[in-house]
């Protein structure tokens, strides 16, 4: 597959705001409930460099981009602990969600400035100048298509994926130290999955759930445009 310049930079100037936004509003909204964690940790800079993760941030989103697949990853996941919440159970599932809820925010904002600029721009103009151009027609639509791909990514009810703080909360208490214990070994299975299924089954569930999900959602969100 051959990945033209604009297309790279475009996706690199997506996903890294995407990725670092959403882990700085896990730590955020862990310190607006107590838990001065993640602001001890220096993880709520908007500096990329202190959210990224080597394989998550780098080398699966390339990985993804040259098979062709829907770009997707993560950072380091910011620390954060639970018992400086009044109530830990409601404090990890808002912690949780906080992240995906910052890309759809995001996601609505690229999607609100192509629609303004679908009317405010002649078409001459777009043909004239390559910035506007490369931003109107490539990046903004990227942007929030990676932003719509990372939140409903996240939101999967996996270990450590925010949706698995969604399904722990209504898991009876009872069961969560082995539910937390699953954790360290579900991801990294996972993360397998998602390379190797495609290939062996020539069948790849995630890019369904995803054209599924964040596709519908970007169709809707880009609809408006003229």
């Amino acid at each position: 597959m051959n990945i033209s310049i604009p297309y790279l930079i475009c996706s690199l100037l997506s996903f890294i705001p995407a990725i670092v936004c959403h882990e700085v509003m896990h730590g955020f909204a862990a310190y607006k409930l107590g838990d001065p964690t993640a602001k001890r940790a220096g993880r709520l800079s908007l500096n990329p460099l202190k959210h990224i993760d080597p394989f998550g941030t780098v080398i699966m989103p390339l990985l993804l981009m040259l098979m062709n697949m829907p770009v997707f990853g993560y950072a380091k996941p910011v620390p954060y602990n639970p018992s400086y919440f009044k109530n830990p159970r409601k404090g990890d599932l808002i912690v949780g969600l906080a992240g995906p809820f910052a890309n759809l925010v995001l996601a609505i904002i690229g999607a609100v400035i192509f629609t303004i600029l679908s009317f405010a721009l002649p078409s001459s103009l777009l043909v004239q100048n390559d910035f506007l151009y490369y931003f109107y027609a490539l990046y903004l639509p990227m942007f929030s298509l990676i932003n719509l791909y990372l939140m409903f990514f996240n939101l999967l009810p996996i270990p450590p994926l925010d949706g698995s703080s969604i399904f722990a909360f209504f898991l009876p208490i009872k069961y969560l130290p082995k539910y937390y214990q699953v954790q360290r070994y579900a991801f990294p299975i996972f993360m397998i999955a998602v390379i190797l299924v495609p290939y062996v089954l020539h069948f790849n569930p995630i890019g369904v759930y995803l054209d599924w999900t964040a596709g519908n959602v970007f169709d809707l969100l880009f609809s408006f445009a003229r």
